[in-house]
């Protein structure tokens, strides 16, 4: 790997967990007892918080620490410091791909929302619509956007070799 190509795979791997660690924060943030852009999740958060604070803050915790664990986990990967590599750049490509159409699937529908190409029977949550289009699901399409690039610029030559041939 050449030293621009390196670099270039480092910073991915960095944006990749930044875009993961502010999800996690985030989720985090939530089961703690936070509100703050908890209605841009979408009206069932507020409410699964209201009526069951303790119930929710535990599973927004348990997600936290998936999150956390998706994003450092590369970087460990990239850094040499975790076993089973080969097992681990199989679960980022998974990752990497599931994050991208997620994310890309939910701008989609929800930006459709928005500008009134579909129009929801029940009506729809501006506020969750507006989260969902501009914030959390963009992030899930950077993190993993940027997770598949690490593994693209990361691939030793070996792998180049066999893309080629």
């Amino acid at each position: 790997m050449t030293t621009g190509r390196a670099s270039a795979a480092n910073s991915a791997v960095l944006v990749a967990c930044a875009a993961g660690l502010i999800h996690a924060a985030f989720s985090l943030y939530w089961a703690l007892g936070g509100r703050w852009l908890l209605p841009t999740v979408g009206e069932w958060a507020v409410r699964a918080v209201d009526r069951s604070p303790v119930q929710a803050g535990l599973l927004l915790g348990a997600i936290a620490a998936v999150k956390a664990l998706a994003a450092l986990i590369p970087v460990g990967v990239a850094r040499g410091r975790l076993p089973w590599t080969r097992f681990w750049r199989a679960a980022c490509w998974v990752g990497g791909a599931f994050l991208v159409l997620y994310g890309a699937v939910n701008v989609a529908v929800s930006s459709a929302v928005l500008l009134g190409v579909v129009t929801p029977a029940g009506g729809y949550d501006t506020e969750a619509m507006v989260g969902h289009a501009l914030l959390w699901d963009p992030l899930f399409v950077i993190w993993g956007a940027a997770l598949i690039l690490w593994l693209r610029l990361s691939s030793g030559p070996a792998e180049g070799r066999r893309r080629a041939g």
